[in-house]
């Protein structure tokens, strides 16, 4: 039954899909009257068996659907591409979310990480993989075979995946590493062509992370991936002290945009509230000297966006920043120009922000991020808050 279903799937248009999605999340939803009913019998015979039935009744059946479906040939592969088509409904259909709730639930526990493999990537690995890679990067495109090549030259770089067992050759996220002397600054820089000099490295940073399979969003995966592959060099190269990440922050140019001048003026003083106007022109071009000229107004805005603009549930709205303050992350410092590329400056007007992972205090970070929802900041970034 597994197998005709998945066989049958594959022939659906959009709307067939929708409409099966909605079936399989009603009809295999809890009941609620049997949910009260195992509440009742639990409270009057507190048992390991009433218990265990006011699960199995408060669980409903759309989780054990999907163990079946997962039963057929490529049954997970299958479900991976599957959740990929329901993610696209759910922000104008927020009924489906607890079948998404569902199905990311059980990925938890099948895309565990010590399920999966972590491997090195070389120019020697399989080209299948090597043009996934170049397929699946969506933080800095890599143009071609060339521009990959530079990525993987193994003295000052380290690019590292993960795979699941049955997903063969099919990576599921991949991080790339440059060497460097302090945390990197340019993403130019970082990805330019080798030069023979030597910089005495002392620093691993983290430029790049992908998901791979839109399946698999918020399955964390790269929570994981980020300590191992720390472990991993501290195990090859004694001489790297250092860890931190030149991230995006994508979603700072839109939020600026849109921001009433009012708010502005709060941030970076009333006198100075109209002069950043420049950023919300449409004439506005790559590497514009105003930017560097406003530097100081400009990290007092970017660090804003970063610490005090909050989601309903009172964490940082931009997700990359929310990702590495749970990994135990700091905010360590916020660089002007440092993509000064087209998609740079669409992002965040070319500004990135380095987040530093001290070993010593990655876990206590975590913990206050988690439970607190305390974020960490350097000495550079608290003057600006």
């Amino acid at each position: 039954i597994a197998r005709e279903i998945t066989d049958i799937y594959s022939t659906f248009d959009t709307d067939q899909k929708l409409s099966f999605f909605r079936e399989i999340n009603n009809r295999f939803a809890p009941s609620k009257n049997e949910v009260e009913k195992k509440i009742t019998h639990y409270l009057s015979n507190k048992n390991d068996k009433s218990l265990k039935q006011l699960g199995e009744a408060v669980e409903g059946k759309r989780q054990e659907l999907i163990r079946r479906l997962n039963m057929a040939p490529n049954g997970t592969p299958f479900l991976v591409s599957m959740r990929k088509d329901l993610i696209k409904f759910l922000p104008i259909n927020t009924e489906l979310k607890n079948l998404d709730e569902d199905i990311r639930h059980l990925f938890k526990s099948w895309f565990n990480p010590g399920f999966l493999r972590l491997e090195k990537i070389t120019w020697e690995t399989k080209a299948a993989i090597l043009e996934k890679i170049i397929k699946y990067e969506k933080v800095h495109q890599i143009k071609d075979m060339n521009d990959l090549k530079r990525r993987l030259q193994q003295d000052d770089r380290r690019f590292f995946a993960y795979f699941h067992p049955i997903l063969k050759d099919e990576p599921l996220i991949f991080v790339e590493v440059a060497f460097t002397k302090g945390i990197g600054k340019s993403i130019q820089q970082l990805i330019k062509p080798k030069t023979d000099e030597n910089l005495n490295y002392d620093t691993a940073t983290f430029y790049s992370i992908s998901n791979c399979q839109e399946g698999l969003s918020r399955v964390t995966l790269g929570n994981f991936l980020i300590k191992r592959v720390v472990y991993e060099l501290q195990e090859e190269l004694p001489d790297i002290k250092y860890f931190g990440t030149l991230s995006p922050m994508q979603g700072f140019a839109k939020w600026f945009k849109n921001l009433p001048d009012e708010e502005t003026a709060k941030i970076i003083g009333q006198s100075n509230k109209n002069s950043l106007d420049f950023l919300k022109s449409n004439d506005l071009k790559i590497g514009d000297k105003r930017i560097v000229d406003n530097k100081l107004m400009i990290n007092k805005l970017a660090a804003n966006y970063l610490v005090s603009q909050k989601n309903d549930f009172g964490f940082p709205i931009n997700d990359v920043c929310r990702f590495h303050l749970k990994n135990g992350a700091e905010i360590d410092d916020i660089v002007i120009n440092a993509n000064v590329s087209e998609v740079g400056f669409k992002r965040s007007f070319g500004i990135m922000v380095n987040y530093r992972y001290e070993l010593s205090k990655i876990e206590k970070n975590h913990q206050e991020y988690v439970n607190e929802k305390k974020i960490n900041l350097s000495n550079k970034i608290k003057k600006h808050v």
